[in-house]
């Protein structure tokens, strides 16, 4: 039986404060029915209730759960995956404790595992109980450097049921300073082109600026490499499409992410789109410096005021 004619089931779990809800509310708006906090014990009677042709299931199950076992959980899940007429899979929404703590302590909320205890503790003791699951979910999703948008857009094309090109492509351009994105799955390093950096007039620009983009376009080193670059996403983004893959992350690495990234994922960004490709771009470090200088501009217009 093909997959287009089974049960779709997606079981959510994951860490208190990485992104759960947002990824349940992201799935209801994809059409599935979403049910959150089921006990394990109801997972197969919701399943089995499930109609044939009807919506696909989201059942949310975290620590707050009645009768939350990772191994019960687990268990549970292999029973449902025993049926030909299903097709069942973990997703797990995970992010790094220091970035957990940070949230719990912006919103004042207390960790469901942390009543009488500290935030890290918490997270400590949840991220044991999650362990096995870690090591066994189908998804794995790390939100340590998402905004919420960023989450429901990974949501989305990770798991809609249908996708007219059956490959949706982010293109993301990054400092290498700030580290490699860490839901890469390809990585494209464009430090060898000029740097506007060293350029007094363009270093306060970015790579959306069109003195930028007129200057680098006009490099031997861009012009050949961008050929070759998209030559070989030529070949390899039907091949990802045929394995079965939906989603693909491209990520395009500068020095500080403000330039020559921005100005190479804007143009991969135009050329996906003409070829017909599902594609968002997201340029990690300039969203970062256009707030700190927004922030430095308002800082600097209170002390004038003062």
């Amino acid at each position: 039986m093909s997959t287009h004619h089974k049960k779709i089931v997606l079981l959510v779990t994951g860490l208190s404060g990485a992104g759960m809800s947002t990824a349940l509310k992201g799935l209801e708006d994809l059409g599935y029915e979403v049910i959150d906090n089921l006990p394990i014990a109801l997972v197969a009677s919701a399943v089995e209730h499930m109609e044939q042709d009807g919506r696909p299931l989201a059942i949310g199950i975290d620590c707050r759960t009645r009768d939350f076992d990772a191994h019960y959980f687990l268990d549970t899940v292999n029973d449902v995956k025993k049926s030909n007429q299903i097709d069942v899979k973990v997703a797990l929404i995970t992010c790094s404790d220091f970035i957990l703590q940070q949230r719990f302590s912006e919103t004042r909320r207390r960790h469901p595992l942390a009543v009488d205890r500290s935030i890290i503790d918490g997270i400590e003791k949840e991220r044991e109980l999650l362990a096995p699951i870690f090591q066994n979910a189908d998804e794995t999703i790390d939100t340590s450097e998402f905004s919420v948008h960023d989450l429901r857009r990974t949501i989305a094309a990770k798991f809609r049921t249908e996708n007219a090109y059956g490959l949706m492509t982010f293109v993301t351009s990054f400092g290498f300073r700030n580290g490699v994105p860490r839901d890469a799955d390809l990585v494209f390093d464009v430090r060898f082109l000029w740097n506007p950096h060293y350029d007094p007039e363009l270093k306060p620009l970015t790579g959306k600026d069109k003195k930028i983009q007129q200057r680098l376009s006009r490099e031997d080193g861009f012009i050949s490499f961008f050929a070759n670059l998209t030559r070989m996403l030529e070949d390899l983004l039907p091949r990802y499409s045929e394995e079965g893959k939906s989603y693909l992350t491209i990520g395009i690495g500068c020095t500080g992410g403000r330039h020559r990234s921005v100005f190479v994922a804007e143009q991969l960004y135009e050329w996906l789109d003409q070829h017909g490709y599902s594609i968002a771009i997201k340029h990690r470090d300039l969203e970062k410096w256009v707030l700190e200088q927004k922030k430095r501009g308002d800082t600097i217009e209170s002390k004038a005021k003062g």
